[in-house]
Order: structure tokens, then sequence, then C-alpha cells
């Protein structure tokens, strides 16, 4: 490990959705972290497209996307960390463009080549942490169960619930003993992303705020058929692609989205998003959860946040910036803790919540 700030480690994170890279810059001492600073970088657009379009490409230019993407990770961090501390170590979780872990053999796949980040800051870096897991019998997600436990473990007496809502929503129960499960809920925002982006005609990226989807009317038709998914029965460890809920699934429900049509499919999609989450409390959820702390893009969209509150009430639904993590640096936030295990040889994953046969360090390290 280096000798300068050897608490400070930053972390890169890229979700599902594709949006950009989130840098967050943080210190860790005993129990606790602080976030220094956070910042998220969108992605050219030439690069968010292939991205998004990588299950149609070929091998060689899948390839090239791995380098071009960890080429955008380095040029990230390095904008990011000019006038910051320096950290000891990077964790990057890079960018998923595949993740089966119910196939034979279970497998994943994260691009964005960490090479190029140990390179570009001359640290220590860390990354393809699901692998690992995976080899030992796990699920290889959620990943950031680990961090919630570390955050969340004995802080306010009672079972909570960790909510991120990124493209695909996960959640982490915590009770009196710690971890009692941790999975992924269902789609988050990449089914509602998809639906703007097809609905808006190249114009619309999100739903911006949830502003569409206000406008729009629920079908209770499509929801309940939605809702009959098999994945929501599955007992846990379970974790999801983003194509489960992907394009097949959306035209299946709703067929061709239109500019006319897509306030109420937004609308029948926040719906879904938000009662697909309540449906797992319910069913795996710890008893007495009192308060379901939210991160991830979802936490920005207001109309969104207001039908999760509504569909777990009494259930308190407050934002992770309540406990000193903003939410869009947590997920970020994980892997910087995660690589900083990792370069300390202690265990950073959560068997409870993957599956796997026991602790295991995760990641690969690439030295500086």
């Amino acid at each position: 490990m280096p000798r300068n700030n050897a608490s400070v480690a930053l972390g890169l994170m890229s979700g599902t959705s594709a949006d950009g890279i989130t840098a967050a810059l943080c210190r860790f001492s005993g129990r606790s972290v602080r976030v220094l600073a956070f910042k998220t970088y969108p992605f050219a657009p030439a690069l968010k497209h292939k991205i998004l379009g990588a299950p149609d490409l070929p091998l060689a230019e899948i390839s090239k996307l791995n380098y071009e993407a960890g080429i955008a990770f380095a040029e990230a961090a390095r904008k990011f960390l000019k006038g910051r501390p320096r950290p000891a170590v990077i964790g990057s979780h890079g960018q998923t463009l595949w993740h089966g872990p119910d196939d034979s053999p279970a497998n994943t796949l994260q691009i964005g080549e960490p090479s190029f980040i140990a390179e570009a800051i001359g640290v220590p870096t860390v990354a393809d942490f699901r692998p690992r897991d995976m080899a030992a019998g796990g699920q290889g997600a959620p990943l950031v169960a680990a961090f919630d436990e570390f955050l969340f473990f004995r802080r306010n007496g009672r079972p909570t619930a960790v909510q991120n809502i990124g493209g695909v929503a996960n959640v982490t129960f915590i009770g009196p003993r710690g971890v009692t499960a941790s999975f992924d809920t269902g789609p988050g925002n990449a089914l509602m992303d998809l639906a703007a982006r097809l609905g808006g005609q190249g114009r619309l990226e999100m739903d911006a705020g949830g502003r569409l989807a206000a406008r729009g009317r629920a079908d209770d038709k499509i929801l309940a058929r939605m809702m009959a998914h098999p994945y929501f029965r599955q007992t846990p460890p379970k974790s999801i692609d983003k194509n489960l809920f992907g394009p097949q699934f959306l035209r299946r429900h709703f067929g061709t989205v239109t500019p006319k049509k897509l306030p109420d499919v937004l609308a029948t999609l926040s719906w879904f998003t938000a009662r697909s989450i309540a449906d797992a409390y319910r069913r795996f959820g710890s008893k007495g959860i009192s308060t379901a702390v939210i991160s991830g893009g979802g936490a920005k969209n207001t109309v969104l946040m207001r039908r999760l509150s509504e569909a777990l009430a009494p259930v308190r639904v407050l934002p992770s910036d309540r406990y000193g993590i903003p939410v869009m640096a947590k997920e970020a936030a994980a892997f910087a803790w995660l690589a900083w295990r990792a370069v300390h040889r202690l265990p950073n994953n959560c068997p409870k919540a993957t599956g796997a046969r026991g602790p295991r360090v995760l990641g690969k390290i690439i030295p500086a």
C-alpha cells in the first residue's frame, strides 16, 4: 500500500443504464466513510451508443470497446483527481455488458480495461470483482451488500432496507445480526430509460424527474401481467442482467412505444419499479423494517419516489444523503471500499447476499 493518504480510495462506477462514469473519493476510518467529493462524467454519445448496442457487436468490436471504455474511465479519474488528494487505491466496477449467474457455467462480463487507469494515475487499481465470487459458487452480485452492512449494521438498532435504484434495482436487508438477504429486486431505471429513448424517437435519454410519467395514466392490467413474472417469486440469492427486463419485455407488454403512448407507458413502468421493490420487501424482507434508505439515479425521480413511498407505507423512505452518503455517490463509494479492502487482503464479499461458499477477497489488482 502507498503511504500517502493510505485511508483514501477512489471508486469508479458505471451502471447498466450507461449514463456515465461516477467518481467518488472516500476516506475510511474504523466503521465510517466520508465522501470527500464526487462527480459524474457522461460518456461521449458515440461511446454510449456502442455500449448500449454491445450485444450486437462482433468480437473484434467488443475487444476494441473494452479498451475504449478503459480509456474513458482513466480520463474520468484523471480529470476528477486534478487538485484533489491522491488516493492509495482505485476501485473500478467497469461497465457490465452481460451478467449470467444462472448460466452453466455462471459468467459475467464487465469491460473498461483497468490497466489504463493504473497507467494514467499511477496507483494500484482493483477491478473485475465479480468472477471470484462466482468461482466460489456465488451470483457475483449484488456486490454492494458488504458495504451496506459496513455502513448500516447496528446504526439505528432496527431492521433497515438499503435500496439502490440504478439501471437494475437491488436491496440489502439488515437485521439485528447483520445482512439477512441482498438481491436484485428487478427493474430500476433501465426499462424506463429504454421506453424514453424509443418513445422519444432519439430526442430523450430518460424521463428526467418523472415529468412524463406524471402526465400519464398507468395501465393496471399490464402492470398485473408484468408483476406475474416468475423472477419475483424466485428465492434469493438471485441477480439479473438488465435485459431480463429489456427490449423484448417492453415489446411484449406495450408493443411499439410511440410519442403519444409514452406518458402512459412511463406511468405504468414507474409503478412497476415501485411495486416490484415493495413486493420484494413483503416476500423476503426482515420483519419490522422501519426505514428504506434509497440511493442511485432513481432517487432523483420524484414521481418514482412518491410511488415507492406509497407502495412501502408505513416504511419510511429516505435518501442516503440523510446518512452522509450522497445518493449519486453510493455505488462508486462502495467500489472504493471494495478496493480498499482488497489491497488490505480483507474479505469484501457478502456470502449471505451472493450465495458464495464463504468470505472471499474479490478483485484483480493491477500494481502501480
